[in-house]
């Protein structure tokens, strides 16, 4: 009951805090977040590769490859927010 509560507590709190971050610093938290994912990544891979029972190998498989498609997805955010910032070329002369 208290994992269920330190659960919720912990969405909620998660929810309120992302909500609340300006646009400037979406992208250095969103690299932070990434090197977080990166160390799941690799729990996950121990965790699947552990061959402790079928059911532990099998979330452990889910694990990775929620965990790799989080990382994927947050450098594809990272990688389009930077975009936004870069300066568009003139298409009628060559760039300077």
């Amino acid at each position: 009951m208290e994992l269920l509560l330190i659960l919720i507590l912990s969405a909620f709190l998660g929810f309120e805090l992302i909500a609340r971050v300006p646009s400037q610093l979406h992208t250095p938290l969103m690299s932070g977040s990434n090197a977080i994912s990166g160390i799941t990544v690799v729990g996950a891979i121990l965790a699947a590769g552990s061959g402790h029972s079928l059911w532990g190998t099998l979330l452990g498989t889910a694990a990775v490859i929620f965990a790799t498609v989080n990382v994927v997805g947050g450098y594809v955010v990272t990688d389009r927010m930077l975009n936004m910032f870069e300066k568009k070329s003139d298409s009628a002369g060559p760039p300077s």
